[in-house]
């Protein structure tokens, strides 16, 4: 797989729609944000305007191997619990995402029991990594597999105009910790929180499993499926692959959260300009989200305090950036107006 067939975005189609909005019926840059977005969305779609009306939310659930270690009080059976009731629509990510008008379709790509449900993806490669703690998280070959499925998931969907990234899995926030870690060459506990209400002792004990991964593993920072085939979680190299195959086939793509975000920076580090294809929906409660979207060059465009996953902040920004464009299709000019050609203002227009 070539990850560098990434284009930049259509520099015409930027200024064009920059010209546009600024000569709109309003002070210049007053519409902050959904200025940026309608000029980065006419850059990516090669033109300006027009609507974001096929939306969906694309899940990727695996197991971690970490979990082994004791690092969290809830059952790694929760994973396909949550998964299924995913599928099923009853979700937090199913809710929000009714609400925007998008679909969701989950992939399977190692949770740790065999399941097999109407509606579930299969993807899977692995039925969960290994304990990274003791042993590579997965094969080189095993993680370009897991890349390839959240390619394979995109290219099966490019007939939307707006895709969403999430995940389900128990113990993904420490893979993801060690992954951040290791490509922002940051310590652990700046980048580690409590994932899904954890105590102080399972912190602690979180905290010591992943720099013991980081160390048993020696991933190589400048190689990011070797860092994700070591450290890192079967949904992170999925979506990984997802946001590389959004920004060759030009998709706009939106990260959710503190997960999301973290493939989001193996994809920006294998295809520089994948970035411009992105949309940071909201700031995590994770403390790692933040370090990862600075990395990133993006901003959040929401604070709700967050921190479900399952790709539930998409939602909400595919409503954000159907604005943008409303205020390029819209919106009026000072020209196109109401003033006459004596120089009056016609009150009954």
């Amino acid at each position: 797989m070539d990850y560098s067939d990434v284009l930049p975005l259509n520099e015409d189609a930027m200024i064009a729609a920059r010209e546009r909005i600024d000569s709109l019926s309003k002070p210049l840059g007053s519409l902050g944000k959904l200025e940026e977005y309608a000029v980065q969305l006419a850059g990516i779609r090669g033109y300006m305007g027009g609507s974001l009306t096929k939306r969906c939310v694309l899940v990727f659930a695996a197991d971690n191997g970490i979990y082994e270690e004791g690092i969290t009080p809830v059952p790694q059976e929760v994973t396909p619990m949550q998964t299924v009731n995913i599928v099923n629509g009853t979700a937090g990510v199913n809710a929000l995402a009714s609400l925007a008008g998008a679909e969701v379709f989950v992939y399977n790509v190692g949770i740790a029991q065999p399941i097999r449900r109407k509606g579930l993806i299969d993807a899977l490669v692995m039925h969960g990594t290994n304990n990274i703690t003791q042993e590579p998280a997965m094969t080189f070959s095993q993680c370009k597999k897991a890349i390839k499925a959240g390619y394979d998931a995109v290219y099966a969907h490019t007939d939307y105009d707006v895709i969403g990234l999430g995940e389900m899995g128990i113990c993904n926030t420490s893979t993801t910790a060690a992954v951040a870690a290791v490509l922002l060459k940051k310590p652990v506990d700046k980048l580690a929180g409590k994932g899904a209400g954890i105590t102080d002792e399972h912190y602690a004990r979180k905290i010591a499993a992943i720099e013991r991964a980081i160390e048993t593993n020696n991933p190589d920072p400048h190689d990011v499926v070797d860092v994700l085939s070591k450290v890192g979680g079967l949904d992170i190299a999925a979506m990984t692959g997802a946001y590389l195959a959004c920004a060759h086939y030009k998709i706009p793509v939106v990260i959710d959260g503190f997960i999301s975000a973290c493939a989001a920076l193996c994809a920006q580090r294998l295809a520089a300009l994948s970035a411009s294809y992105m949309f940071a929906s909201h700031q995590s409660e994770e403390q790692g989200y933040l370090p990862i979207v600075k990395a990133l060059g993006l901003s959040p465009a929401l604070m709700l305090n967050m921190r479900l996953g399952e790709g539930s902040g998409c939602p909400l920004m595919f409503m954000i950036l159907e604005a943008s464009l409303r205020i390029l299709e819209d919106m009026g000019t000072f020209e196109e107006g109401s003033i006459d050609a004596s120089g009056f203002v016609d009150l009954r227009k």
